[in-house]
């Protein structure tokens, strides 16, 4: 790995922990890949299918930081999530639980939901009354969940998208930082971008950039 913009050393595990440390707590990233040409999904409709072993490597690292996951439900479920080294708070207005999440240890996953939840009881049953966060009445507040996990210990907030949670985030001001990976790929087809929602004009500053065998992953500050 190269380092073109920041200070530091990638090519060690610790240096590229450190590249990736907060600047201060508390913080919230969202880490977010795509093609070069702009898909942040393949053919199948998973980011899976647009990374590789470079993103996959600070994938790990930025896990390895953060305190708490967030996630939107739609996204765990295509990306067929199982629980993690630290908990995973999942964004859904539904209420439902992806499969991949369901039996897991209490506590190591958790939901964000709305008051009208049709899920809101099993979720409830499922993870406990306690890691059920109901934020709002027919939307998630972002700002409430994101000042209950500061709250709770949970400073170093890492957001995995996807494309529609990012671009509520960015529409509550919440987001501090956008960790992006651009594959050396082309894909076409339908795949979105990694911001999906109604336009918005968010000004962003490179902090970090990294490259390896033609990925760039970059970290922006964003303006808030």
């Amino acid at each position: 790995m190269i380092l073109l913009h920041g200070d530091g050393d990638p090519t060690t595990p610790e240096g590229l922990r450190a590249l990736y440390a907060p600047p201060r707590l508390p913080w919230l990233r969202v880490n977010m890949v795509s093609s070069l040409d702009g898909a942040a999904t393949g053919s199948d409709g998973r980011s899976g299918t647009v990374n590789n072993e470079a993103d996959g490597t600070v994938f790990h690292v930025l896990r390895e930081l953060a305190d708490v996951i967030v996630v939107g439900a739609g996204t765990a479920t295509a990306e067929t999530y199982g629980p993690a080294g630290v908990p995973i708070v999942i964004v859904s207005r539904s209420g439902r639980i992806p499969a991949g999440l369901r039996g897991a240890e209490r506590g190591s996953v958790r939901l964000a939901t709305v008051t009208d939840s049709p899920g809101l009881d099993d979720a409830r049953s499922e993870l406990g009354e306690d890691n059920v966060y109901v934020t709002g009445a027919t939307e998630v507040d972002l700002a409430t969940l994101v000042a209950r996990l500061h709250e709770e210990g949970m400073r170093h907030v890492l957001s995995e998208g996807g494309p529609a949670l990012l671009g509520s985030m960015l529409a509550a001001g919440v987001v501090d930082e956008l960790c992006h990976t651009i594959t050396p790929r082309l894909l076409a087809g339908d795949g979105g971008r990694i911001v999906a929602g109604p336009p918005t004009d968010v000004p962003v500053r490179l902090r970090t950039l990294i490259e390896h065998e033609g990925t760039l992953m970059a970290c922006w500050l964003v303006a808030r």
